[in-house]
């Protein structure tokens, strides 16, 4: 015989070895059906959501936003827009204080998202740097949204006419400039004097401020628009 054959009793332990046995399986088979119900008659535990008071302890919070001299009126006309997401969305209570001329909110017992308070101050601060209101809601509904602001003279230390015109390099004719910057990068830009002020993802931040630090260097509009649609195109495309 020669090596390559096996003898019957190696054939047997073989057999022995892979050969499973029905009824070890059916067994298993029963304990694991029964582990499976075992775990969907277990019953969690269900918590109520706790609300914005009861999360800080019982105690109410409270914001207060300036109202500049110059949004005043703005703020009177817009104030029913204002107020209704602050109290409908967010269960806040608001007032403006006449004294101060500033907007007051706190929480209450309906109050039931902990950083609603935040959310409606962040509403308010955006109102209050010359966005429009449809513009600062965003802040409401998306949470990857933020507020940035700088000084042209924190780019560039410039005085007198210099400092006008590169002031009118990033609004442009008729507000052309800004205008294309918003569209190409998704934000909100708001010159005030010599202060810009952006709303929108950080990513898109990052894109707008860039390009207006260019047009603050000097930088000619054609050259700018084209390195800012670059950027915005291949940001589109990673996402």
């Amino acid at each position: 015989m020669s090596d390559d054959e096996m003898t019957d009793s190696e054939i047997k332990m073989l057999n022995q070895v892979t050969t499973i046995d029905p009824s070890v399986l059916q067994s298993r088979i029963s304990m694991s059906t029964s582990l499976a119900k075992e775990n969907e008659t277990e019953e969690q535990p269900v918590f109520p959501k706790l609300s914005a008071m009861e999360a800080g302890g019982g105690r109410v919070e409270y914001r207060r936003v300036r109202c500049p001299p110059h949004r005043y009126t703005p703020l009177r006309e817009s104030w029913e827009q204002i107020l209704t997401p602050l109290v409908e969305y967010l269960k806040l209570q608001v007032r403006f204080n006449t004294n101060t001329r500033s907007v007051e909110m706190k929480t209450s017992a309906h109050t039931i998202d902990t950083g609603a308070l935040q959310k409606g101050a962040d509403f308010a601060s955006a109102f209050m740097l010359g966005f429009e209101v449809q513009d600062a809601v965003a802040l409401l509904r998306l949470d990857d949204l933020y507020l940035e602001s700088f000084q042209v003279t924190d780019v560039k230390l410039l005085k007198g006419d210099h400092l006008s015109r590169a002031v009118g390099r990033i609004a442009g004719q008729d507000g052309k400039t800004r205008f294309a910057i918003e569209n190409a990068t998704r934000t909100r830009v708001v010159i005030a004097d010599t202060k810009i002020h952006l709303l929108g993802s950080y990513a898109n931040i990052r894109v707008a401020r860039n390009a207006i630090c260019d047009l603050i260097l000097g930088a000619p509009p054609g050259k700018v628009y084209n390195n800012m649609r670059n950027v915005a195109k291949r940001m589109n495309e990673r996402y």
